[in-house]
């Protein structure tokens, strides 16, 4: 919005030319949206309290949970207005990546909505049965596939970090890979929202490195130069990034422990639902795996207690999944899991940087 009504008036007072350049709309959007965030989270915290909207802990979790129970949650909700309001004031309204990502991102909030919603109301755990919830995760990440398949510009070929010679045509089997990255990342943050500020930090710094992955897409000259895809227009999703940058800076000030309020799944899957849908239209899926390995080692953690389980007659692999879990009961402290989880994650966003280089 600011970009359609400022920028024309640079041929009167050049100063408005500032909001041509994405990086400086990019800042703008990360600024806003944390102050916003900030400034309204007081107000959203007693709102929620008012209504007694509490978190349901689960009763099989780690005995240091149970004091989390009827803390504010749903916070998510506060994330993406702020998210929908800083991109649409600061970005191009024109492109199209950009009402894609949102709409996405939107979509799979209003599955966590109803899924928290229901787990308040029943004062229970379970919201969603898994097969609602995965099959409106499967449409909504279906849209983005289709949309992107058909668009003029589409390229469906998979790269692959660190070998550019690599790049297989997956065709039409393209739209289902797009739904398994998506589906994929959106449960894996949602598993990671264990613990107070366990998820925020690590989706600020993917949030972070996709921000400047979005922006050397979207640049003909520097993609070339980084031999990476040329996304035309993709730069403007930069600006989406840094909105979901300073929102979830913003919302960690208050998540972070011991927490005045949690996300909630409306929160934890539209973030990750977001994530996914910028890597693909940015055409670094495979980097998600890198940058979001914190994501990815807690769905794997699941995934194999689950499977071992079942296979084992009854053994766990780990103490209790997902992975976070374990540690709690292997004695460490909350925060200490946090900041050590956020440590790796900066570790693995700089591997991902380090990818531009080596390729």
């Amino acid at each position: 919005m600011l970009y359609h009504l400022l920028y024309p008036l640079s041929s009167f007072f050049s100063g408005f030319n500032v909001f041509r350049y994405i990086t400086f709309r990019c800042i703008g959007a990360s600024i806003t949206a944390f102050l916003i965030v900030i400034y309204v989270g007081p107000a959203f915290i007693r709102l929620i309290k008012k209504h007694q909207i509490g978190q349901v802990i689960r009763e099989d979790g780690p005995e240091t949970h149970f004091d989390k129970q009827g803390v504010p949650t749903m916070g998510g909700v506060l994330i993406l207005l702020t998210i929908a309001l800083v991109t649409l004031l600061w970005v191009d309204l024109s492109n199209r990546y950009v009402w894609l990502v949102l709409s996405v991102t939107l979509w799979f909030g209003l599955v966590g909505t109803i899924d928290d919603l229901r787990k308040i109301k029943k004062k229970n755990s379970s919201g969603l049965s898994a097969r609602a919830k995965f099959i409106l995760q499967i449409v909504g990440a279906s849209i983005v596939g289709i949309f992107l398949f058909l668009h003029p510009q589409f390229d469906g070929h998979l790269n692959f970090p660190f070998f550019k010679n690599i790049r297989p045509d997956l065709g039409w089997w393209y739209i289902l890979f797009a739904v398994l990255v998506i589906v994929g990342a959106s449960n894996a943050v949602n598993l990671t929202d264990g613990l107070d500020g366990l998820v925020t930090g690590p989706t600020v710094i993917t949030g972070s490195v996709y921000l400047i992955f979005s922006y050397l897409a979207g640049h003909a000259v520097l993609a070339d130069y980084l031999q990476i895809v040329f996304v035309p227009g993709a730069g403007e999703v930069a600006v989406f990034c840094g909105a979901l940058v300073g929102s979830c800076l913003g919302f960690l000030w208050f998540n972070s422990f011991p927490a005045q309020i949690f996300m909630g799944d409306v929160g934890s899957l539209a973030l990750g639902g977001a994530l996914g849908t910028i890597a693909i239209i940015t055409k670094q899926e495979f980097l998600l795996a890198i940058v979001g390995g914190i994501f990815v080692m807690e769905a794997v953690s699941v995934i194999l207690q689950v499977g071992f389980f079942k296979l084992s007659g009854g053994k766990r692999i780990f103490l209790m999944a997902p992975f976070h879990h374990h540690f709690e009961k292997k004695g460490w402290a909350e925060p200490k899991v946090v900041v050590r989880f956020w440590i790796v994650s900066i570790i693995l966003g700089l591997v991902a940087l380090a990818t531009l280089k080596l390729r």
